[in-house]
């Protein structure tokens, strides 16, 4: 059965698998609140793997690229609720109530937990919307995005460090980022954003890096990876090639044999 991603409201975004499901790559642009409410996800991103359990809360800051697979529980079914906690929103917040940053949040990179009784019964409360036992109004979806940034801030006054930093993504070291993330399948115009660049920044400052274009280098990059994870790995490329940024086998095969001259089979 196809995974299930139905958009309840504005901001609420329920997911429902029945099988192991593969997503998509994706370029998280705001803060979103999760429950996992069966099953597990299995998130693959810049930092490394990170797997939320059944029935634990995860705080997803904006601006990274993730990659995951669901995994349903025993019972054969997967849950995962998620509100985005959107920028304006955090704003008219702050602004409300006097909350100023002036440092970075320093605790755990893995915001997951368990909930408590407020976390775990607010999103008890937004069943009726995924049900469409009730319609969400404008201003109902944005009292339930406040509710929610209230719950955090209640669970641990920390995260306002994460909430409220409005900042502009800096200007990374773009070697050091492409080299971490070039197996994102996304657009060059994510990878300019999540740098910290214009698009006609980003281009200009990656020739000037690498001496190619976005696309020429991150074609060669996933080839030279693959090439050595069927040499001295001895790994197939059925196992590998989406985790490479490939989009189909054929396409992979073509592209392999036209860099290296050999087959995989060759190799």
């Amino acid at each position: 059965m196809e995974a299930k991603r139905e958009i309840i409201f504005d901001k609420l975004v329920y997911s429902c698998v029945f099988e192991k499901h593969r997503g998509n790559e994706e370029f998280i642009p705001e803060h979103f609140l999760g429950y996992q409410l069966s099953g597990e996800t299995h998130a693959f991103h810049a930092d490394g793997n990170t797997i939320i359990p059944e029935n634990s809360i995860v705080l997803v800051r904006k601006n990274q690229l993730i990659r995951t697979i669901k995994y349903p529980s025993k019972s054969g079914k997967y849950q995962f609720l998620s509100i985005a906690l959107d920028k304006e929103t955090l704003r008219q917040y702050a602004l409300e109530n006097k909350i100023v940053v002036d440092k970075k949040y320093m605790g755990k990179p893995k915001l997951f937990f368990e909930p408590d009784d407020f976390l775990y019964n607010y999103f008890i409360s937004l069943a009726p919307y995924i049900n469409r036992e009730k319609e969400a109004t404008p201003s109902l979806s944005n009292l339930k995005i406040r509710e929610a940034i209230e719950l955090l801030l209640q669970c641990n006054p920390d995260f306002k460090q994460i909430l409220f930093d409005f900042s502009e993504p800096y200007k990374m070291d773009l070697e050091e980022f492409m080299n971490q993330n070039y197996m994102f399948n996304v657009s060059v115009a994510s990878f300019a954003k999540l740098t910290g660049r214009s698009l006609s920044g980003f281009k200009r400052d990656f020739t000037k890096t690498f001496e190619t274009t976005p696309k020429q280098w991150l074609l060669a990059k996933r080839l030279d990876e693959a090439y050595y994870l069927i040499k001295y790995k001895k790994q197939k490329p059925t196992d590998f090639y989406l985790d490479l940024g490939f989009e189909n086998l054929s396409h992979f095969y073509y592209t392999y044999k036209q860099k290296f001259g050999i087959t995989t089979t060759e190799t």
